[in-house]
């Protein structure tokens, strides 16, 4: 049985179901033309999602992406490292001394899963000369373009400890899909580039685009697609990810004064609930009073582990468009087939 056959069959209520009308609306809004912004926030990364979200993004779901520079990194990191990483299943019953004999190993743990030092180690020493060249010669670049440089070097290869095929960073290479990381500096290699500036290894903070940088290229990219069609918005987690990208259309039209559309469709999976002052809890309603989402825009709350759901809601949009693909060659087949037998029969009849 198909992943989405048994979501149809089986996700009939509360976040089940609507985990299912996410999925379906996706699908929809894909097949009229849409495109999709993912936000990615909490260590998704490290958790893999990179497995089904590459193929997302391989197969065009996915325009543009807004995330953490943890998740930029964490996905390269995974992708040279996941043999060395330790898996503490057991985690919960950690005690303070059970972390700190970790840390002494140079294991830093993202819930049940220990990254190692000397993979952010390898990625550093890769990085740090691109940054140098790109000061030296004044030039300035986005934390995303200068991991594109790497890609096409050719540094990952043969390198990589999972498939090539995981990691949802070479798949946004591949497809020059935009990632904007908001708050870079909040990173390994954030801090890493900040450290080899104050130590006048690296002349120059300007070698990296700055955050309003980033904000004012993702502007331009809204405005540009919005001619060509709708632009849906789909969040994992909460935070700076999310809010960096969303605010974009509030921007477009109260600091341009210009007409855009509101985004067309808006689904969260988060883990936050509704309260006083949490703007990832809060209801999609509230963001209609921002100028995010129109008073009409399909809206999905999900409130679950995104590494469960998420998995679920891409595969059944992949499934989905390979069904509606073998329909529209089926439907082509018959209409060849029709039309042979038509000049068949005409050419018989002369």
């Amino acid at each position: 049985m198909s992943v989405a056959k048994f979501l149809e069959e089986n996700f009939k209520h509360f976040n089940a179901r609507e985990t299912l009308d996410a999925a379906k609306k996706w699908h929809e809004f894909s097949m009229n033309g849409g495109k999709m912004v993912l936000a990615l926030a909490g260590a998704m990364s490290t958790a893999e999602l990179g497995i089904s979200l590459a193929k997302m993004i391989r197969a065009g779901k996915i325009h543009a992406i807004s995330t953490t520079g943890a998740n930029l990194e964490e996905d390269l990191f995974n992708l040279i490292g996941n043999k060395d990483y330790k898996a503490t299943p057991r985690y919960r019953y950690f005690s303070p001394e059970d972390d700190a004999k970790l840390r002494d190993q140079h294991l830093h743990r993202v819930t049940d899963t220990c990254l190692t030092l000397d993979v952010m180690l390898t990625l550093e020493s890769a990085l740090v000369p691109l940054w140098k060249k790109a000061a030296n010669s004044d030039e300035s670049y986005f934390p995303f373009e200068f991991v594109y440089q790497l890609i096409r070097t050719g540094f990952f290869n043969g390198k990589n400890q999972v498939p090539v095929e995981h990691s949802w960073v070479i798949a946004a290479c591949e497809t020059n899909t935009p990632i904007y990381t908001a708050g870079w500096e909040d990173s390994t290699m954030g801090n890493v580039f900040a450290a080899h500036v104050m130590k006048g290894d690296i002349k120059t903070h300007s070698a990296v685009k700055s955050g309003t940088e980033q904000f004012a290229h993702l502007t331009k990219w809204y405005m540009q697609n919005d001619q060509e069609g709708p632009i849906g918005f789909f969040q994992i987690g909460g935070g700076i990810a999310g809010d960096f990208a969303m605010c974009v259309v509030p921007s477009i039209i109260e600091d341009h004064h210009k007409k855009c559309s509101y985004w067309s469709y808006f689904c969260h999976i988060g883990d936050s609930i509704l309260s006083y002052g949490s703007y990832s809890g809060c209801s999609a309603s509230e963001k209609v009073t921002w100028h995010k989402l129109g008073k009409t825009t399909p809206a999905y709350s999900i409130n679950s582990d995104a590494t469960i759901v998420a998995p679920l809601i891409f595969q059944y949009v992949l499934e989905k468009n390979v069904e509606d693909i073998n329909m529209n060659k089926k439907h082509d087949m018959h209409q060849d087939v029709k039309e042979i037998g038509t000049k068949q029969i005409i050419a018989r009849v002369k």
